[in-house]
């Protein structure tokens, strides 16, 4: 097995695919990514058993064909060092892999290509076609609501719900709820509900592209194949039932409060440099026209700020930690927001005011 190779056109497909492998393996050859060349064409391929991600590059001239695994963090360590003009020559010699670039010579340890695990296949439900643009967008408006490690196994990841022309993303942790939906043309079952794991949908959102080119998902009974450009994506559903997310947006809020996002932002940063630093809990106070928001801490440090807001009400004081509401605020495209409330135990509900596609939901705590 013999090739060369622009370090220009291998170093971001060897990123991503090196992305998806774990540092700590139980299985040495999970360490490696596969290495296949075949006549002009380089594909790599990285996993950890749950998630596969398949590279492919062009060769500018055909490869002596063969293949090999090779530890993955130490050849992108070595690519990355090497000049952005460097002409790379990989030779498989034995059991080694000899890697040459100018007066640079680096030999590396291999494992047989036999060795590597596939993720098996699962039948095919169906497909449908989407931009990347959009995939990406939604999974960037709900992803930081996924829990992390949590108990609740079906939680650490994405609700993804394809429904009549539609594809909608949700996630949540038990403390708060993102969704977003998009307009898809959908040539398959509707009403179909699939959860991505956290670390599927991370690598597949380093895959999307911004631009108007599309991405295959392939849905099977344990899988989904992401087919972009050069790259095949393949992660393992999470096996478990999501919350009815419908049930956990409030309904008939009657309070209704309008502000200007950037400049909540900032008041909310402000005030949780002295908020409690285990539970960042802030009291938000709501009178005509005016929020104010306030926060102590053990060490009987306090911070208060009064914001004009749009609100005609009744007076409303309530609790949130202040990290949730940034994390809305941070990811919300829309300069005014509305916040919809009805009283200090009801959870609130989040919205851009020119953005009906997507809805948050933060729960209230205890001051």
């Amino acid at each position: 097995m013999k090739f060369v190779i622009s370090r220009e056109a291998l170093i971001k497909p060897l990123q991503l695919v090196a992305g998806v492998v774990e540092r700590r393996q139980t299985l040495p050859v999970l360490s490696n990514i596969l290495l296949v060349a075949e006549g002009d064409q380089l594909s790599m391929t990285g996993t950890d058993l749950e998630v596969e991600l398949v590279g492919r590059v062009q060769l500018d001239e055909p490869a002596e064909a063969g293949s090999i695994t090779v530890p993955a963090r130490k050849l992108m360590d070595i690519c990355k060092s090497l000049p952005d003009t460097a002409q790379i020559e990989l030779t498989l010699t034995g059991q080694k892999m000899v890697i040459k670039a100018g007066r640079s010579r680096f030999t590396l340890s291999t494992l047989p290509a036999a060795e590597f695990p596939n993720v098996e296949d699962s039948p095919e439900s169906f497909e449908l076609n989407v931009l990347q643009s959009q995939l990406r967008h939604l999974i960037d408006q709900t992803g930081f609501s996924m829990a992390q490690q949590d108990v609740r196994y079906y939680l650490n990841g994405m609700l993804l719900e394809i429904s009549e022309n539609s594809l909608r993303a949700v996630s949540t942790d038990g403390h708060r709820l993102a969704t977003s939906v998009a307009e898809v043309d959908t040539n398959g079952p509707t009403n179909s509900q699939f959860i991505v794991p956290r670390k599927g949908i991370l690598e597949l959102a380093r895959l999307l592209q911004s631009g108007d080119d599309q991405v295959k998902l392939v849905v099977g009974a344990n899988h989904l194949r992401a087919h972009a450009g050069d790259y095949t994506f393949t992660s393992k559903l999470v096996d478990g039932k999501f919350p009815d997310y419908q049930r956990v947006i409030p309904q008939g809020g009657d309070k209704f409060v309008l502000g200007t996002r950037q400049e909540l932002r900032q008041v909310f940063s402000r005030i949780a440099i002295l908020s409690n630093e285990k539970y960042r809990g802030v009291r938000l106070s709501l009178t005509n026209g005016y929020l104010q928001v306030m926060a102590n801490n053990p060490e009987q440090e306090e911070a208060e700020e009064t914001v004009a807001v749009d609100y005609e009400g009744d007076t409303l004081e309530i609790g949130f930690n202040v990290n949730y509401l940034l994390d809305v605020l941070s990811i919300v495209s829309s300069e005014v927001v509305r916040f919809t409330l009805s009283d200090s135990n009801s959870s609130a509900l989040i919205e851009g005011l020119d953005d009906a596609n997507s809805i948050y939901v933060v729960m209230p705590m205890r001051m």
